[in-house]
């Protein structure tokens, strides 16, 4: 602060002096009077006169060069041409000054002619000039006031102050003035660093713990440091770290060379530790998204049974979404016409529908009612088109509900699929479900009693809604764990085939029977072929979606096998195990091209492989599964009733 006094009372000197200059005021210029011009003028003239100048002490006109004047030594101006007195002003004063200095007139004798003037030049004389300072003053003309009748009172005008006025006001300032003034200001100063200390030392302060503690677990604040923590891990694996999955489809591509290798695996301590993955899926939007279903971790009591996690094959560490659920997770299924929604099927019986620009939990679920499901629900699907589809679960209770995404409080419908063969009870304990390529009616149930059967959502020609009671596929001895109808794509026609897989370590193939030649009396359908290479339960079996001829299975040796039925039907042309060993849960082939696998682990762990060029068929795959398929129902049973129990269709097998 000694700086600033030390400032301030300079400025105040300065002030000082500055009055005192002005008190003292300018220096009076001396004025010079008419007389004394007159006289300048006048000695001016006199020293500029010559001894031949013509021109006399009393008189300054020059002799006549008029016609018909005689010439005289001595002549007289014109009025007009004569130097007035009194007035300090010449008229025609050059005029008379060049004529004088320097000329000699002379006369002539010649009577004839006017008098001609005969001049002789002589050198001119320079005067010396001098400078006169004078200070003139204008007197301002008086004011002239009029006065009229109409006018009542005077009309005042605020004047602006001149810089004159100004000066004047500030000439009349005393010492003592300045002097508050500055004291004033300086106070203004003083209070004004008071208050910035007051507010520096406001910012500045030590947050109170709890405070402190309130920041931290902020909602904003959390979910800024996990937006920009992902961020960060995708800018590390070499990948669009900007893009935001919460808005618009885009389509991407990642594409891998070669045999079957592993491409990477998804694991976090926090969400999968003690825990199973149920079921997985991919996105139809986004080929680099994938989800997967957990269900409880008996040793965390304080964390919500069921999640779903949502990972991106470019972000390694950590989940890209995280939904909660307070029940486990059996089935998980991503909307394939909103990007945004993900469904959930419970142990409940709960369907939880989660929305990723939302929060953890879920946006709508159903009630825990009779109108829905009120037992575990392991299978569902999303039949339709963009803008008529509806979302098909199924129950162990023989529950079969359809309902539209945007209303979960009740099913749209409702079908009890009951058995009557069923010796204590009727219903149907259903563990899959799956409806071939194009169809939205007709599906396929898998059971925990081994069997196959075919329903119907509404009434149909020559079949009812619900369970046919007559077509049963039989070839299982145990529960069935994985169904799945052949996609249709490519020249030849398989929507008919459909694969199974079960706890009885098989993997057999169906051909379902036509719809229009529905069964009138009771039998069994036996399957085409048994894939009896698996030593440990088949969890789950999927046909590419490109492929026609392969198809991959899990099972709880850790296991995921490729099978190829162009090239072999006895054992898998590629087998490959997966992490530590313990049991596979899940399959799922990506929707793009299906060069990537992801499988759901008992371990919690879920595992993405690439089996490269064998996703990509020949032009000759299609004809010749078709052989195949001909060579081993012609080589065994053709499709029809199996008497007693099911035979293979290979000797020796």
């Amino acid at each position: 602060m000694s700086t600033t006094s030390d400032a301030r009372r300079q400025q105040i000197e300065a002030k000082r002096a500055k009055l005192a200059e002005l008190r003292r005021g300018p220096s009076t210029p001396r004025r010079s009077g008419p007389a004394e011009v007159d006289d300048f003028v006048n000695s001016i003239l006199r020293d500029s006169r010559g001894p031949s100048a013509g021109f006399d002490s009393g008189d300054l006109t020059p002799s006549s060069s008029l016609p018909g004047t005689p010439l005289l030594g001595h002549a007289t101006l014109p009025h007009s041409l004569s130097i007035g007195n009194g007035s300090g002003r010449a008229s025609r004063q050059s005029d008379i000054g060049s004529g004088i200095s320097g000329t000699t007139f002379a006369g002539t004798s010649n009577a004839a002619t006017d008098s001609v003037i005969y001049r002789e030049m002589e050198p001119r004389f320079l005067p010396d000039l001098i400078d006169i300072e004078q200070e003139l003053f204008e007197l301002p003309k008086k004011e002239r006031v009029t006065y009229n009748k109409e006018v009542q009172t005077m009309a005042t005008e605020t004047e602006t102050s001149t810089p004159e006025e100004d000066d004047t006001h500030r000439r009349t300032l005393t010492e003592a003035e300045l002097e508050t003034l500055q004291a004033a200001r300086d106070k203004e100063l003083e209070e004004e660093s008071v208050q910035l200390d007051k507010e520096i030392e406001e910012e500045i302060r030590d947050i109170p713990p709890e405070e402190l503690a309130g920041i931290l677990s902020a909602p904003e604040l959390l979910e800024f440091v996990d937006s920009t923590t992902k961020m960060f891990y995708r800018a590390l694996n070499g990948y669009d770290y900007t893009r935001d999955y919460r808005v618009g489809a885009e389509t991407g591509s990642d594409e891998s060379e070669g045999r079957v290798k592993r491409v990477c695996e998804f694991f976090d301590e926090r969400y999968g530790k003690n825990r199973s993955i149920t079921d997985v899926d991919w996105s139809s939007q986004y080929p680099e998204l994938t989800v997967a279903s957990y269900n409880k971790n008996p040793a965390a009591l304080n964390e919500p049974d069921g999640i779903v996690a949502v990972w991106n094959l470019h972000l390694l560490e950590k989940p890209e979404f995280v939904f909660h659920s307070q029940s486990d997770v059996l089935s998980v299924t991503f909307s394939p016409f909103h990007s945004n929604l993900v469904f959930g099927g419970t142990y409940s019986g709960q369907i939880l529908l989660w929305d990723n620009r939302s929060k953890h939990l879920p946006v709508l679920k159903t009630p825990l009612s009779a109108s829905g499901h009120t037992h575990p629900v392991y299978a569902m699907q999303m039949v339709g088109t963009q803008n008529a589809h509806n979302l098909i679960t199924t129950s162990t209770d023989g529950t079969v509900c359809s309902w539209l995404v945007d209303m979960l409080a009740q099913p749209q419908e409702t079908l009890e699929l009951i058995h009557a063969g069923h010796n204590k009870t009727g219903e149907v304990a259903i563990t899959t479900l799956d409806f071939p390529d194009n169809e939205a009616t007709t599906f396929w149930v898998g059971t925990e009693e081994g069997n196959v059967y075919q329903a119907n959502r509404y009434d149909r020609a020559g079949a009812k809604a619900g369970l046919n009671q007559y077509d049963v596929y039989k070839g299982h001895s145990g529960p069935i764990m994985g169904t799945h109808f052949h996609p249709t794509s490519g020249s030849v026609d398989f929507s008919d085939l459909f694969l199974t897989s079960s706890v009885d370590w098989t993997v057999k193939l169906w051909r379902a029977k036509s719809l229009a030649k529905p069964s009138t009396t009771p039998h069994a359908i036996s399957p085409l072929y048994s894939f009896d290479e698996a030593d440990d339960p088949v969890y789950d079996v999927k046909w590419h979606p490109a492929h026609p001829a392969l198809f991959g299975t899990v099972d709880g040796s850790g296991k995921f096998d490729l099978w190829n039925l162009n090239q072999d039907t006895e054992v898998p042309i590629v087998s490959t195990s997966v992490g530590s060993g313990r049991a596979l849960n899940k399959l799922q082939w990506d929707k793009k091209d299906g060069r990537r696998a992801a499988l759901g682990g008992s371990d919690g762990k879920l595992y993405v492989y690439d089996i490269g060029d064998m996703a990509i068929p020949r032009e000759s795959e299609w004809t010749d599964l078709q052989k195949t398929i001909s060579g081993i129902v012609g080589g065994g049973q053709t499709n029809g009733i199996v008497d007693g129990e099911a035979m293979k269709i290979i000797p020796g097998r």
